[in-house]
């Protein structure tokens, strides 16, 4: 079966210890100096410093964070497996302070909230009122042009299945 897998951007991982690094060297230079209180400056690098492993581990995670194919659609952030094309009934752009998610629209015996708890379920609202789906494909870690992956899907929803495996050849050898 014929598949498209994205992976996580390693410059964005690189950006992320980089930027790290400045402010841990900030911090450095205030209790170095004193010229910052010692409190603020050990904060300052206890905090920016968790940006290490979480930018190694975005460095060094080689598994695919999106996999597309004649079945549906995998993300690996969702925690949920294949969302078949068949469930998808509209798909769109959102983006949230420079963040870009896919919102899919499914149907509503589909949505997974409903076999979660009261708690979870009424959490889950929320997404609803900033304009957002229960299901949302991130892509702040994918180096990928975001309205021609909407595009892509939204054709993969509405595509026969014949077509599916056509165009999934068409798009990987793009």
């Amino acid at each position: 079966m014929k598949e498209i897998k994205l992976y996580k951007s390693p410059l964005r991982a690189i950006k992320l210890i980089l930027l790290s690094s400045i402010f841990v060297g900030f911090g450095l230079w205030g209790i170095l100096t004193g010229h910052m209180p010692t409190w603020l400056a050990r904060l300052n690098i206890v905090f920016f410093g968790l940006g290490y492993p979480v930018g190694l581990f975005h460095l060094l995670d080689r598994r695919p964070q999106i996999i597309i194919n004649e079945t549906g659609i995998f993300d690996r952030t969702t925690n949920i497996d294949f969302i078949n094309w068949e469930i998808i009934q509209d798909a769109y752009l959102f983006d949230i302070h420079k963040q870009k998610f896919i919102c899919l629209v499914v149907d509503e015996k589909f949505i997974p909230s409903q076999n979660k708890s009261k708690l979870y379920q009424q959490t889950t609202k929320f997404k609803e009122v900033i304009g957002a789906q229960e299901l949302n494909i991130s892509l702040g870690q994918v180096k990928i042009d975001p309205e021609k992956l909407t595009e892509f899907i939204l054709l993969m929803r509405t595509a026969a299945k014949s077509s599916k495996a056509d165009l999934l050849d068409k798009t990987s050898s793009a």
